[in-house]
């Protein structure tokens, strides 16, 4: 239970840290309501992204294999999670799982007291009850997520891939789909997803009424119907792209105004820091439509200061 348990904080975790965001290497249903992608792999091989690996090194694995045991610096090639407003969360973790990481994880289960063998299609699952449907044993799980109220269900049965899922419908199109979840017809309009040839970090959220969900009274959230994030390596430099879509054009252009009127204004400061005037003259800013991009080539050790 507390591998999934750190996937989920893992997914929590990393999110705000890249800011809402947008993944040319995922296949997401067109439902999705937001998504988050890591790819380790583009990370390990590429010059930018080896000082992010090295940052999720110490800050993250470390601590996940410490604490239960799973590996993900070993183990992991990519990570992705999304939800749908059927399927509930789905988080997937791509790479060469070890049997020893099965058997700790199906021993964890079973320690709870909470742990259910079921089978779809011929492929074996797994679920994991919360605390209200854990019957009578004096283990308990506790999961303080709120997609996750009925426990969850994983699988390590699609080869190199671990599934989790918050609902039942979601592991069943999974099995079934060989990690995909089918596309519904007529479903409006799909989130839209960022892309470039080395992608390292993407994310996506339609943001509806995330605004009233978060208690937050922003003008800006309520405007906007999407917000997307890229971060890629190009020629050893952090390229972030960043994309907001809002209800109406002037919104776009007004947000378009202020920010290049910040970075004006901020550019010639004698008192900032070489590195964030850099940053600032290096950003773009373009309107089209309804639609406001921004983009930076960035440093990537000056990034990791940052986050650190």
């Amino acid at each position: 239970m507390r591998v999934l348990r750190y996937t989920v904080i893992f997914l929590l975790f990393l999110a705000p840290v890249f800011t809402l965001a947008g993944v040319s290497a995922v296949d997401l249903p067109n439902t999705s309501k937001w998504y988050f992608h890591a790819d380790f792999e583009q990370m390990r091989s590429t010059e930018a992204g080896k000082h992010l690996y090295g940052w999720l090194q110490e800050e993250v694995f470390e601590e996940i294999r410490e604490d239960v045991g799973f590996d993900l610096d070993k183990e992991a090639d990519r990570f992705t999670a999304f939800s749908t407003p059927n399927e509930g969360i789905v988080v997937l973790i791509e790479g060469d799982i070890s049997q020893k990481t099965e058997d700790m994880v199906l021993a964890m289960g079973a320690a709870s007291g909470a742990l259910d063998k079921l089978e779809s299609g011929g492929k074996t699952y797994y679920h994991i009850k919360d605390d209200g449907e854990a019957g009578d044993s004096d283990s308990k799980i506790n999961i303080d997520f709120d997609s996750f109220d009925h426990g969850a269900y994983f699988s390590f049965a699609l080869q190199n891939m671990i599934v989790v899922t918050s609902t039942l419908d979601a592991m069943d199109s999974l099995l079934a789909n060989g990690g995909k979840i089918a596309r519904v017809d007529n479903a409006g309009e799909a989130l839209f997803v960022l892309s470039a040839e080395r992608s390292l970090v993407q994310a996506g959220v339609k943001t509806g009424d995330l605004g009233e969900e978060l208690g937050w009274d922003s003008n800006i959230l309520s405007n906007t119907m999407e917000a997307a994030l890229l971060i890629a390596d190009e020629a050893g430099k952090f390229a972030i792209e960043a994309k907001l879509v809002t209800k109406e054009s002037d919104m776009a252009n007004s947000l378009a105004s202020i920010i290049r009127g910040l970075i004006s204004l901020q550019a010639f400061n004698d008192d900032l820091d070489p590195e964030i005037v850099d940053f600032l003259q290096n950003t773009s800013v373009s309107v089209k439509d309804n639609t406001l991009t921004l983009k930076i080539l960035l440093d990537p050790e000056v990034v990791i200061e940052a986050i650190n």
